[in-house]
């Protein structure tokens, strides 16, 4: 393995964007997910629907898809990507108990979409914090991950 480079810094370590203008277009993949941990009584508000500000989990879901799609303007050094498909599971968890949102993300593009998949998760995890916060401010948002990415030079990535 060659010696790792720090992509978004030039030879005298200032910061860019990278190049990726020479690189071909491929189908790219990324998943990423993670947790929100809450209360018993929590969970079961939103299972029941009983949350006054509304369906936390379409509310959730909507926030993590536009979240997704505006990833290049939250994060300086992002490229823009049209993406094909942004998809967002929000599973009820009584274990946890929480939440565990799920986020796939796809494009044909010259670099990944790993940062809008960690972005959707991150925004509907924040999203389904804002919403319940009045009957819990005790949630605890974790484990926030990449777990899989496909396509591309360093091909596929599988996390557990």
């Amino acid at each position: 393995m060659t010696d790792p480079k720090l992509t978004h810094l030039d030879e005298q370590g200032q910061v860019q964007m990278v190049d990726v203008g020479n690189k071909p277009d491929t189908e790219r993949v990324a998943i990423a997910r993670g947790e929100i941990h809450m209360k018993p009584e929590t969970l079961d508000l939103i299972r029941t629907g009983d949350i006054e500000k509304g369906n936390v989990l379409t509310i959730a879901k909507v926030a993590g898809i536009n979240a997704a799609k505006k990833t290049a303007e939250l994060i300086p050094l992002c490229h823009s990507l049209q993406l094909t498909h942004i998809g967002l599971d929000l599973e009820l968890d009584p274990s946890l108990p929480g939440i565990h949102i799920t986020a796939t993300v796809k494009t044909t593009a010259k670099t990944g979409v790993e940062m809008e998949a960690l972005t959707a998760v991150s925004i509907a995890a924040l999203t389904v914090y804002d919403m319940t916060k009045a009957v819990e401010k005790t949630m605890r948002i974790q484990n926030i991950r990449l777990v899989e990415k496909h396509g591309g030079m360093s091909g596929d990535i599988v996390n557990s």
